[in-house]
């Protein structure tokens, strides 16, 4: 396959065919409106809930990274091992006026951002690594499609409707493995690495590189539409719906602009390009859904005093700072919503209790540890942790019994950021009230 094959297959993955997607960022008019206007403002029932729709950057490791290692919840009991390092010392913060105690590195977050900040401890259920994709599964809690739809793609397609994006379809930035690929409806999604996605769009045939082109391409939309503003049958509230999306020729100068800015300073594929990566895809109104890969230790089996854990830990935190900055000077900080879900977490008694020195952690499948961050959520903990076994697990959550923990975790995702929880399911789970705003 050639250079250009390989950038009008990225441009057709982020756009679609036939220039819909270019038409659609030119003009503010979602792609499924330009595909069939009249059947699209007919259509009112696809969306639950307008109002508290957010964008949704999720972080997936197949490696089970330790973020529950350094969570609050796991420095009340002494037997815990936590990293050595001085910079990992446990640390009073607070979050939503409730004061925990964490991994150091966490408490550097500014008090805005941690006042949103959810620890939600829970059980996968699974050591295995190639289970990942049963994990983003909810371990067959989805009820939709079988039980074959990822948390991701639940969110996309409940969420595309109601934020009129492109595509449907989530886009996966960072997949370290085949693991951490997305599928939505059962289809693999592509990965889409953020130099390639800046090298295709501000390329110099590139559709951000030209504003002459985006401006010709609203103006012949526009007035392909105009139609139906004369059109009888078309309501003013109808007209006013329109009216409401459409882009101006200078708010598309100013996205032209600001996303050319920003997509020059990808110059890698790390963790930090990814999250600005998604920002630029979300400004775009591109899809709901981002997934990217935050490191936080990764399978650290022989970690000598827990060096990796440690240094992962400071930059993971870092980066998710990088990242609630950027949405912020985006003014998209109350539009997104930031969480992680791995396929496990990590034992917190090293490999043997009571060690001193800790020296590598093994795959825990009661414990896993969830961030999440955003404006529909109140900062907290959710869930506890207590002895299972020679180790420790997520204890129960309520009435939500501890195996039900991963689908409760989902179904409140869903909640919140303005779909539909029902589409999960599990014995007890339900949706946790307790961590919303």
């Amino acid at each position: 396959m050639n250079k250009l094959s390989r950038r009008d297959a990225l441009l057709s993955t982020l756009f679609g065919s036939g220039l819909i997607g270019l038409r659609a960022l030119a003009t503010g008019l979602p792609a499924s409106f330009l595909m069939n206007p009249r059947k699209a403002l007919a259509d009112t029932t696809t969306c639950t809930n307008a109002s508290k729709a957010q964008y949704v950057i999720l972080s997936t490791s197949s490696a089970g990274d330790p973020i529950n290692a350094g969570a609050p919840g796991t420095y009340e009991d002494s037997n815990i091992v936590h990293s050595p390092d001085p910079a990992m010392v446990p640390t009073q913060l607070t979050l939503a006026g409730n004061t925990v105690t964490a991994a150091q590195p966490w408490s550097t977050l500014p008090q805005n951002v941690l006042d949103r900040t959810v620890f939600f401890h829970m059980m996968t259920n699974t050591p295995i690594h190639p289970k990942e994709p049963d994990v983003l599964k909810l371990m067959g809690a989805t009820a939709a499609n079988g039980g074959n739809d990822m948390l991701p793609s639940l969110l996309a397609r409940q969420l595309a409707p109601c934020l009129n994006t492109i595509q449907a379809q989530p886009i996966s930035l960072g997949a370290t493995s085949p693991a951490e690929a997305i599928t939505f409806g059962g289809a693999p999604q592509p990965i889409i690495p953020p130099i390639a996605l800046a090298a295709t769009l501000a390329a110099p045939t590139g559709p951000l590189a030209s504003l002459g082109q985006l401006r010709s391409l609203r103006d012949q939309t526009m007035n392909g539409l105009y139609a139906l503003y004369k059109d009888s049958n078309t309501s003013p509230a109808q007209q006013a719906y329109m009216d409401s999306m459409v882009t101006s020729q200078t708010q598309l100068r100013q996205i032209s602009q600001s996303l050319l800015s920003q997509l020059s300073k990808i110059k890698d594929n790390t963790a930090t390009s990814q999250c600005l990566a998604a920002c630029i895809l979300i400004q775009m109104n591109v899809t709901p859904v981002v997934s990217i890969h935050i490191p936080f230790g990764g399978d650290n089996h022989s970690d000598t005093s827990l060096q990796t854990e440690t240094a992962q830990t400071i930059s993971g935190v870092q980066t998710i700072a990088y990242l609630m900055q950027t949405l912020a000077s985006a003014g998209y900080q109350d539009k997104v919503s930031f969480m992680t879900l791995n396929v496990f977490g990590r034992t917190l008694m090293i490999n043997q209790p009571g060690v001193s020195a800790a020296n590598g952690r093994n795959h825990n499948p009661n414990l896993q540890t969830s961030v999440v961050i955003g404006a529909p959520f109140k900062g907290g903990v959710v869930g506890g942790v207590a002895p299972v076994g020679n180790d420790y697990g997520a204890t129960a959550i309520g009435s939500i019994a501890a195996a039900d923990t991963m689908a409760a975790f989902g179904q409140t995702m869903l909640s919140a950021v303005g779909g539909d929880p029902s589409v999960v399911s599990g014995p007890t789970a339900s949706v946790v009230s307790s961590m919303l705003a």
